[in-house]
Formats: structure tokens, C-alpha cells, sequence
């Protein structure tokens, strides 16, 4: 007779478990009513007419801010319980050694699923530079690892279908690995600071040891934490995408951002690289522009230019980069992004 690990045995462990369960079953009940419940509060306990600019615009606020919210929370805890074997330092580890082509591409693989964001960023580059990583294979992990938000891929897959979100994907690896190549290419170490080559990387290459209720515990504590920094911004884009579906005129957007507007797409990343937001405050207002016309392209463009192309990065990445160094990672990424923008109008 097989014999369960003492820890399935704990009464503890079991709750945790069961606990999982049920708010996963309680996730799928909730997510299938939020349309119904959305359009009854709007057109009959609110008594707003259907059709009309306001009806529709409050309609899409109510039902997209619970869905927001619950794919976020979803994805998250899902993100975090594979975050939870991995590290930076596993992650050098796994990239070390590794020739410019094969590493490229997978560091940006590795950089979907690898702890990332902003003020990481500095410690990160020192570490993956000092343990011998090629240039061109760390920008590689450092695009893609922004750029191909997990949150973006569930509510890029929930709002418009796989083949959105598999596009999306793709087009992020194609961007982080064809720029980490070019930047490895032309041999730019001289533009990195002196002083990171001096700087020798902390932490143990060993992975940390984890049992399932510490992953799941870890995986909630991080949910509350994300959850509860970025609502505010969830809502006040849900705001601004509501008020685009409901008052914008389809016309207005299809001649600012349809296929047809050949400067669109460029135009649009120059607009979103001053600005600063996560993928879950940008995803509503993608969505709300594409439903009132604009090409898919354009709204993708612009939003992995605000998420992978924020002036906060740029400052913080200052510290260990030249100027010219940052210049040509930025605008080798800038021109990758309008490129993808221009394939996808040209395919869908």
C-alpha cells in the first residue's frame, strides 16, 4: 500500500487545499454571471436605455471591471505558483553558457515566467552580465520579461481568443529575441557603465525548496499585494475605455487608427513610450478601441510601447548603460514594435 507524504496528512494541509478548490469553482460561477448581472444593473436597475451612449458605457464599466479583476486575480496566483521555481539566480544558471541565438530565445522564454519589473531591472543586468551572459542574451530576458506580460496573455485570451493572445506571444518573442541579436552583434559592452563589470552578483544558484501550501501561501500573498496596488488603475482605465465605447465615434478612431492611416502605428508608439502603465490598466482601453474600430496592430503597438518602453525603466536603466547604449535599446525595441504593429494589420 502507497503511502502519503506526512504533510497530506496535516489537517492544515488539507484545508489549503479544499480552500483552492472551492475559490476556483466560486472564480468560474462568478466570471460566467458578470454579463448577465452587468446589463441588469444598467438597463433595468438603473434604468438606462440600451443603445444609448450613456447605457453602453456604463454597461461596459460594470461588466469589465469584475472581469478585470477576476483575471487578474486568476492569473496571478496561477503566475505566481510557477514563479515560485524560479529565480533570478536560477535563471542565470540556466542562461549561462548559453551561445547568442539559442540564448536569445530562451531568455526571452525564460522572461514570461521570471520575476521581473522595473526596479529589478539594475540588479537583474548586473547579475546576468557578471556571470558571463552575453549582452545581446541579457537584453533579450530584459525585453521580453515586460514586454510579454502573463497578465496581458490571460486577458488578451479572455477578451479576444487565442489567436489575439497567441499573436501577442509571438510577436513579443520575435521583438526580444531578433533585438537582443542585434544589440549582441554589434559588440556594445563599451557602453555599459565601468563600474558593472567591477560588480560581483550575491545569492545562491540553488533553488529554494518549497512545499505546496508555502507555494499556494506565497501565490495569495501576492495576489493581495498586485491586486491591491493596481485596482485604482484597472478602474480609471475602465473608466476611459468605457467612455470611448460609449462617446467616441467609430469614424474618429478608424481615421486615427485604422489599417489606413499608414502613420498610425508610429505615432502610436511615440505617444505610449512617455506614458507608464501595467498591462491591466491598458488591456480595457485596447479593448474598448479596437471594438470602436481601431486596427488590432495599432492598439497592440501602442500598448506593448507603454508597457515595455516606460521613460521609469529608461531612468533606472540609465545606471548601468551609457547613453548611447540606451539609446539604441530603446530604439531598436521602438522599431520592432512598429514593425509588428504594421504585420498585424497587414495579416488580419
Amino acid at each position: 500500500m502507497t503511502t502519503l507524504p506526512a504533510s497530506f496528512n496535516e489537517p492544515r494541509t488539507w484545508r489549503i487545499y479544499l480552500t483552492v478548490c472551492l475559490a476556483a469553482m466560486a472564480w468560474f460561477v462568478a466570471y460566467y454571471f458578470i454579463l448577465p448581472l452587468a446589463n441588469w444593473l444598467a438597463y433595468t436597475a438603473l434604468s438606462l436605455a440600451q443603445g444609448s451612449h450613456l447605457g453602453d458605457a456604463v454597461a461596459f464599466f460594470l461588466y469589465d471591471i469584475p472581469k478585470i479583476l477576476l483575471l487578474l486575480s486568476g492569473m496571478i496566483f496561477i503566475i505566481s505558483i510557477i514563479r515560485t521555481f524560479f529565480s533570478p539566480e536560477r535563471t542565470r544558471a540556466l542562461l549561462g553558457g548559453k551561445r547568442e541565438g539559442l540564448g536569445n530565445l530562451l531568455a526571452a522564454m525564460l522572461g514570461i515566467v521570471t520575476p521581473f519589473c522595473s526596479c529589478s531591472a539594475v540588479p537583474l543586468f548586473i547579475g546576468f552580465v557578471e556571470s558571463g551572459i552575453p549582452l545581446g542574451v541579457t537584453f533579450s530576458f530584459l525585453i521580453a520579461a515586460p514586454t510579454i506580460n502573463e497578465i496581458a496573455i490571460v486577458m488578451l485570451f479572455g477578451l479576444f481568443g487565442w489567436k489575439i493572445a497567441g499573436l501577442y506571444i509571438a510577436s513579443g518573442l520575435v521583438i526580444a529575441f531578433l533585438a537582443g541579436l542585434i544589440i549582441g552583434r554589434f559588440k556594445l559592452e563599451r557602453y555599459v557603465e565601468d563600474f558593472v563589470w567591477k560588480m560581483q552578483s550575491g545569492g545562491s544558484l540553488e533553488v529554494e525548496k518549497l512545499t505546496w501550501p508555502v507555494r499556494i501561501g506565497r501565490a495569495w500573498g501576492s495576489v493581495k499585494e498586485i491586486v491591491g496596488k493596481v485596482w485604482p488603475y484597472v478602474v480609471v482605465a475602465i473608466a476611459v475605455g468605457a467612455a470611448i465605447h460609449g462617446y467616441v465615434p467609430d469614424s474618429a478612431l478608424v481615421g486615427i487608427m485604422g489599417k489606413h492611416a499608414w502613420w498610425s502605428v508610429p505615432a502610436a508608439v511615440l505617444i505610449g513610450i512617455p506614458l507608464y502603465s501595467n498591462a491591466a490598466g491598458m488591456i480595457p482601453i485596447v479593448s474598448a478601441l479596437i471594438e470602436k474600430g481601431a486596427s488590432l496592430g495599432t492598439a497592440l503597438a501602442f500598448m506593448m510601447a507603454v508597457v515595455g518602453l516606460s521613460l521609469p525603466e529608461a531612468i533606472i536603466l540609465r545606471r548601468v548603460l551609457k547613453p548611447q547604449l540606451l539609446v539604441i535599446f530603446f530604439g531598436t525595441v521602438a522599431a520592432a514594435i512598429v514593425i509588428t504593429g504594421y504585420l498585424f494589420n497587414w495579416i488580419l
